[in-house]
């Protein structure tokens, strides 16, 4: 990717270096693996593990992220990236687009979705409108999922800015209602269309990247096989050896691949309705 010399967004909230402690939660894509076992031992749904841990008030003020620390910097131009492909996207179709901030932590960090740690990966939470991440999880995507790449690791970032869209358009709301009211096998398939949703989403994110020269070839390929490398079916697989549809809540290797790829292809958001 071609972002060094860009302007980031100053909507980073840096934490690390701050203090915290306890039980991690989230939906992020780092912490499924983790959350996939916990379901199993529990019976609980993931989903359902988000919002377990009540929140603090650790906070600071949002800014740019630091000159100095070039994971920083990258993650703050994906960032300033995304605001305006959604800023434009949303001044054509409905209201102006709230851009949401982005907490830098390191091991553990407050929200109001309750206490997350970094084993658990990226994660948007819908309650304070934040999106949280660990900069080591980027060597964690390389070393462990083998999905290395400079935009495989945006596509991370433009995911969980997906779920910040599914939150302004009112679709998280919703989902979470229709989720309560059903049985686990329907919660995980609402989950499923809500994840695909957030890829196709950050595919649409990186076709307006590549319009503004940020993209280079063979950037989309990567963030494709880390579509596939965090695929629900290859997770399980990895995880406990067997494979069971039913469970999933972000979808197969396949499908992630594929609503990544409409987006990427399309550019427009009438090509992401994955509840049809």
């Amino acid at each position: 990717m071609k972002w060094r010399g860009r302007a980031g967004s100053s909507n980073i909230e840096d934490r690390r270096g701050m203090s915290g402690g306890g039980m991690a939660v989230g939906g992020g894509l780092g912490g499924l693996v983790l959350l996939l076992i916990i379901s199993a031992l529990t019976g609980q749904n993931p989903a359902d593990l988000v919002n377990t841990i009540s929140p603090s008030s650790e906070t600071v003020a949002p800014g740019a992220a630091p000159a100095d620390d070039p994971q920083a910097e990258f993650v703050g131009v994906v960032l300033r990236s995304t605001e305006t492909t959604w800023g434009r996207i949303f001044s054509e179709n409905r209201d102006g687009y709230e851009a949401p901030v982005l907490v830098l932590f390191s091991g553990a960090t407050q929200s109001a979705c309750g206490l997350g740690q970094s084993a658990m990966g990226p994660f948007y939470c819908p309650a304070d409108r934040k999106v949280y991440l660990d900069l080591s999880f980027f060597k964690e995507l390389d070393e462990r999922f083998g999905a290395p790449g400079d935009f495989a690791q945006a596509y991370v970032v433009a995911h969980e800015i997906g779920h910040h869209v599914q939150t302004l358009t009112g679709l998280s709301d919703r989902l979470q209602a229709a989720r309560q009211r059903g049985r686990e096998r329907e919660s995980n398939a609402l989950s499923v269309r809500q994840e695909l949703q957030a890829d196709c989403y950050a595919g649409v994110w990186g076709h307006y990247a590549a319009q503004e020269g940020l993209l280079e070839p063979g950037d989309a390929e990567e963030g494709l096989r880390a579509a596939a490398a965090i695929g629900d079916d290859r997770l399980q697989r990895q995880t406990q050896g067997t494979i069971v549809p039913e469970s999933f809540t972000h979808g197969s290797s396949e499908q992630r691949v594929e609503w990544l790829r409409r987006g990427l292809e399309s550019g427009s958001i009438d090509s992401c309705n994955t509840f049809q």
